[in-house]
């Protein structure tokens, strides 16, 4: 799949840095039209394992809204692969436009009542057709975190002293903590309200030597759970947009970088710090506000 990942870049967070402070954005968003941000990293090598071991297909779990559906759905056509995806709630008269664009790309989508999908092991023997090849929801697993060690597979990133991201399954954040180097402190924002098992989550990711690296996770700035959208985080949405041409999503960016200028603004890094935030994409997930609510 061609991933354009030359058009990744680091961009400088100058409205970010005060305090004896210096801030930058790693802009994965941009590295593909679909598969943006951190999903094409996570889904890398599940889909060459699917391919190594002569699957059929990919299947995986999400929401109406969930960007690793519509991602998995693209990447797998790419690969050569069929898709079927578990559908958290019943079918919705009108289909989001998240998954009107995952059955465009050939997912089969099957719906599935809450209850029953919180017990993914029984969804896995029911659906577990022959040539299938299973994904966990947001790609979360060992091999999650091991693509997506790669966002950091640039030189300059080693300049910086703090890695922060948004933090949904935790598989993100740990294949940010395998990259990083000793000096770095690796900082995850929590999307998801008192999502307290966070640590326990990404050290069961980890390597015994890599949980000697410093990590540490943030809980403030879900704005009241996920995806939860108060106007106080539109309008911080509006005004990144409008002052400086960044656009976030309502799930994960703007969350991250709403804490991370609030974190400066209360002396939370020394100074001198020099600070690498990962824009993980997910701008699709904007599409369930209604029409003209952000202006990008």
């Amino acid at each position: 799949m061609n991933t354009y990942l030359q058009d990744s870049r680091l961009d400088k967070l100058t409205w970010l840095s005060g305090n004896s402070i210096e801030a930058a954005i790693l802009r994965t968003d941009l590295i593909h039209p679909v598969v943006s941000g951190n999903k094409w990293f996570k889904l890398r090598y599940y889909l060459e394992e699917a391919i190594a071991q002569k699957k059929e297909r990919i299947v995986t779990f999400g929401g109406a809204y969930s960007n690793h559906i519509v991602a998995t759905a693209f990447a797998a056509k790419e690969a050569g692969l069929k898709s079927m995806g578990i559908i958290r709630g019943e079918k919705a008269e009108q289909l989001s436009h998240t998954l009107i664009d995952a059955a465009s790309y050939g997912m089969e989508l099957v719906f599935v009542e809450r209850s029953a999908y919180r017990d993914k092991q029984a969804m896995m023997k029911q659906y577990d057709l022959p040539g299938s090849y299973w994904v966990n929801e947001g790609g979360y697993g060992k091999t999650g975190a091991k693509g997506a060690a790669g966002m950091l597979d640039f030189p300059q990133h080693n300049e910086y002293t703090h890695i922060l991201c948004a933090t949904g399954t935790g598989t993100m954040m740990a294949g940010l903590i395998k990259a990083a180097q000793q000096h770095q402190e690796v900082i995850g924002i929590s999307v998801l309200k008192n999502h307290f098992s966070l640590e326990t989550v990404v050290k069961s990711l980890l390597e015994e030597s890599e949980m000697l690296k410093k990590f540490s996770f943030i809980h403030g700035y879900h704005f009241g759970g996920y995806a939860k959208h108060p106007e106080t985080l539109i309008s911080f949405m509006k005004e990144t947009w409008e002052n400086w041409q960044l656009p976030t999503d309502i799930v994960y960016t703007s969350k991250l970088l709403f804490g991370v200028k609030d974190l400066i603004s209360k002396n939370h890094f020394p100074p001198g710090s020099r600070l690498l935030v990962i824009h993980s994409g997910g701008l699709q997930g904007n599409l369930s506000l209604p029409l003209n609510t952000l202006p990008f």
